[in-house]
């Protein structure tokens, strides 16, 4: 019987070995690598220089102060006024080397962080094999809206996004990280608001970028319930505490008083898109009886998008448009609903192809 036991137990921790793959010597722990050393610069302050986020040592976090939005409204585990930056380096990323990369900012959806788990599997699985790309995702808070705020109270300070991201975080990571400073090495992309935010920073500094994507972004400031939903956004305390005013933002959302919502709109002003890589992912809800909030989300921002790709044809401007209706043919598990994770990986990984195909790059 012991003999038995003990051949028993021989079977087992076999077998072990064989699934983990954990035959002849154990494998050398990965030699530890330092995250960049960030400079202070291009209006940036560093409160909290780089750290990995895991032992892969792909992705890290660092966190920074801006006059620009000195204060904001916060979610949970936030700090008012401290900005965190979540970065994915390319695999095999030297510091030292002479390698650059182009980048692709990602802005994040709201209410969100821009360090949240599906992001970073969705940077890293995008880029997993040799992928050439950084990809940088900046705070935006619960509802920044990516813009310089028409109305910010006071109690806040100015609310200048599109300023702190544009001005300040891209010269910033270009000063120290290895990256293509270049429209042709750099692209922009974001979910739902951010997809918003992707489309405003490329229609107002298209010498910034060489591609930009939206995946199921708020397109078409003119379509009321888009209207709606950001007006929502300013008075849900599940969107950052304090609320602000309804008009804080892009202003009185009523007509004749609504000029910054009409020329904010990124739909109705694609020309400056014309001669940049464009991209629009979206999916029609799917089944409403499963999740009627993100059906009926979804099914708004694909009318904001229906709209953007008409004014595209329109204008002539070439650009890629996926609708890819219940999900059901674009990803495993995809059904397209709104904030769906099987989805946004799905569309993350169409569009950083497309970003290869397009950008420079090694």
């Amino acid at each position: 019987m012991k003999r038995r036991a003990t051949l028993a137990a021989l079977g087992v921790a076999f077998a072990l070995v064989s699934v983990l793959g954990l035959t002849g010597a154990a494998p050398a722990a990965r030699a530890a690598v330092a995250p960049p050393v960030f400079t202070d610069g291009h209006g940036l302050t560093v409160v909290k220089q780089p750290w990995w986020v895991d032992d892969r040592q792909r992705t890290f976090k660092f966190v920074v102060r801006t006059d620009e939005v000195p204060r904001y409204s916060t979610l949970p585990g936030q700090t008012s006024g401290e900005h965190v930056i979540m970065v994915t380096l390319p695999e095999g990323y030297d510091s030292s080397g002479d390698t650059r990369y182009p980048v692709q900012y990602h802005l994040h959806g709201h209410p969100d962080y821009p360090d949240t788990l599906l992001n970073r599997q969705m940077f890293e699985e995008s880029t997993a094999g040799g992928v050439p790309l950084i990809t940088v995702a900046p705070n935006g808070s619960g509802r920044g809206w990516y813009t310089n705020w028409t109305n910010p109270p006071a109690s806040l300070g100015r609310q200048n996004w599109q300023t702190f991201h544009l001005d300040q975080v891209i010269p910033f990571l270009d000063a120290n990280l290895r990256t293509i400073a270049s429209r042709d090495g750099r692209a922009i992309s974001g979910h739902s608001m951010g997809g918003f935010g992707a489309f405003h920073y490329a229609e107002r500094r298209p010498e910034l970028f060489g591609y930009v994507g939206s995946f199921s972004g708020g397109l078409d400031l003119l379509n009321q319930a888009q209207r709606a939903a950001v007006v929502a956004t300013t008075q849900l305390a599940a969107s950052g505490t304090p609320t602000v005013p309804p008009d804080a933002i892009f202003g009185i959302p009523v007509w004749p008083l609504d000029r910054v919502w009409n020329e904010t709109s990124p739909a109705q002003h694609v020309e400056s898109l014309r001669g940049m890589g464009v991209a629009m992912y979206t999916g029609n809800g799917g089944n409403l009886a499963d999740n009627l909030p993100q059906a009926l989300t979804e099914s708004i921002a694909r009318d904001t998008n229906l709209v953007t790709r008409d004014h595209l044809v329109a204008a002539g401007i070439p650009h890629t448009f996926v609708d890819y209706g219940d999900g059901s043919t674009w990803g495993e598990g995809c059904n397209g609903k709104h904030a769906h994770a099987p989805c946004l990986k799905a569309d993350m990984h169409h569009f950083v192809g497309l970003l290869m195909e397009s950008l420079t790059h090694p």
